[in-house]
């Protein structure tokens, strides 16, 4: 008996939970993988319409080198800048008696409520030269301010509304972070730093990954941002020539699509080793990191990042909304609006997550190719622009599926396929944080391996879940292109009403929704984070 036991954990240890080889997980996974890249098909099929020479030559053209290397720089400085800003965060947030830790937690997350096309309209507001800080300073003999248009100008707002991808996962991590390890480095005469550089940053790599890889592809992905900044890039481009060229706007698709692929290899390199376990239970969080002296002046950190990601778009909301000179499109706001957004919110949340669990489990517990293979196509569908994701699901739906054609279900299957790998990302962490050896225990008191991972290990990753659902609410709640392009006939969300708005000029009728936007995404996460353990404690 003792030989069949150990027999059975040396089998499990090799490969993960089930013994044997999932047949049935990876077919699951595989399932999801491909309906995630099912909108490449149209892409493909577009770009090489007229042969095969002509977007090879597209390729090497200065314009098409310069928009690629615009595209990079870009995504470099946003995701290095997230990951500066968040790790810290997480830090003080979970691990320190930083002063006020529950609001700060609550607060650093609440940039991802807020469009990011909205932060650059604040901020060019603001800080243009002929912004509101110019007009506050024309007094006192400035006469101008340097612009905030191009590169730079776009990663602020970019990083100011995409770190929370990082913080999150990373603060997730920390949460079920073993600190006996950190103790017994520092009765090793380690100094705390050294203790944090040897024991923490290898055990909270993944989640940081996991997170830079969100942020990195947000940022390829985003167009409202680059083209209110004025800096070129994919989707810039591929906005404004959609309508002379489909063939052109597909072949920059295809291309970022390649440097999709390039980011993905990157982080799967940078992510190395990620078999570290903590204890999956949370491990002994009890004791934190007292800062003395530095415990009020670390309130600025938090402080700084929540004034510029929060308050000055807020400010300026209220601002129009207080001014009002541009109200009266006569189009009246309705509550009606709200229902629908948080109704197709939750739905593409729980379904994202529901997908996202054979793909990260698959990934995360067992060691086959195909697993990983799987969760990176995942990631395809988040990196596609959300407008050239919307005109590939109307093809789908026009020709492949009629009688789902702007409807709610191919919306949310949209808003799935679009933000899947925050699910996923978030869930793996979660995962690769929970020590194999306790739903190995399980087994070995009798449960199944479907038993023991629903009554082990199921629990232990809530977190990364919840986290991972609570991405997806947030994000489709201010999701804007595909919205506008698959919605059914008649159907409003918050973010088209504001959209619709702004385009009219209509900045004082559009202050109300956007205001009611943030607070009800704010009031979503904390209902969410609330349940299952996700505590901000």
């Amino acid at each position: 008996m003792a030989v069949d036991q150990g027999t059975t954990a040396t089998d499990d240890a090799t490969d993960a939970d089930g013994g044997s080889y999932p047949v049935g997980l990876t077919l699951l996974s595989g399932a999801v993988a491909a309906a995630s890249v099912l909108p490449l098909y149209w892409l493909v099929e577009t770009a090489f319409r007229s042969g095969v020479a002509e977007p090879l030559a597209l390729l090497v053209e200065p314009a098409s080198v310069q928009i690629l290397i615009n595209s990079v720089i870009l995504v470099a400085c946003v995701t290095g800048a997230s990951i500066l800003i968040s790790v810290p965060l997480a830090y003080l947030t979970v691990r320190t008696d930083l002063p006020g830790r529950r609001f700060w937690t609550v607060a650093v997350m609440l940039p991802l409520v807020i469009p990011s096309y909205i932060g650059a309209f604040a901020f060019v507001s603001v800080f243009s030269p002929q912004g509101e800080v110019q007009s506050l300073l024309a007094p006192l003999g400035v006469d101008s301010l340097p612009g905030i248009y191009g590169l730079w100008g776009t990663v602020l707002v970019l990083t100011l509304y995409t770190y929370p991808y990082v913080y999150i996962t990373t603060r997730a991590s920390l949460k079920t972070l073993d600190t006996s390890l950190v103790d017994a480095a520092r009765t090793l005469r380690h100094t705390r730093w050294e203790a944090f550089k040897r024991v923490v940053v290898p055990q909270i790599r993944p989640a940081v990954a996991a997170g830079s890889l969100l942020t990195a592809l947000y940022t390829l992905s985003d167009f409202g941002t680059p083209q209110i900044m004025r800096y070129s890039v994919f989707t810039r481009i591929i906005y404004t020539r959609w309508a002379d060229s489909a063939e052109f706007a597909a072949t920059l698709s295809l291309q970022l699509l390649a440097v999709t692929v390039l980011i993905l290899a990157v982080e799967s390199r940078l992510r190395g080793d990620d078999t570290l376990h903590g204890s999956g239970g949370g491990g002994h969080t009890a004791t934190r990191v007292r800062l003395g002296r530095w415990r009020w002046p670390a309130v600025l950190a938090p402080a700084l990042v929540v004034g510029f990601a929060l308050v000055v778009p807020i400010g300026t909301l209220c601002l129009w909304l207080v001014r009002g000179g541009a109200t009266g499109s006569g189009v009246p706001f309705e509550l009606e609006y709200v229902a629908h957004s948080v109704d197709v919110s939750l739905a593409a949340a729980l379904v994202a997550t529901v997908l996202g669990l054979p793909v990260a489990y698959l990934s995360a517990r067992h060691d086959t190719g195909l697993g990983d293979l799987f969760e990176r196509v995942t990631y395809v569908g988040y990196a596609v622009p959300g407008v050239v994701m919307g005109l590939a699901l109307v093809f789908v739906g026009i020709n492949v599926v009629p009688d789902l054609y702007l409807t709610l279900p191919l919306l949310i299957f949209a808003y799935v396929v679009r933000f899947l790998p925050q699910s996923v990302g978030s869930t793996r962490a979660s995962f690769l944080q929970i020590n194999p050896a306790l739903p190995e225990a399980a087994r070995t008191l009798g449960r199944s391996s479907v038993g023991a991972f629903r009554a082990v290990t199921l629990p232990l990753a809530a977190p990364g879940l919840l986290g991972g659902a609570a991405l997806v609410f947030l994000t489709t709640m201010k999701e804007l292109p595909a919205t506008l392009m698959l919605r059914p006939q008649g159907y409003k969300t918050l973010v088209t009403y504001i959209w619709q708005m702004q385009e009219d000029g209509y900045y004082g009728d559009a202050a109300v929704p956007a205001l009611v936007l943030v607070a009800i995404s704010a009031a979503s996460i904390l209902v969410i984070i609330s349940q299952e353990g996700y505590d901000v404690k």
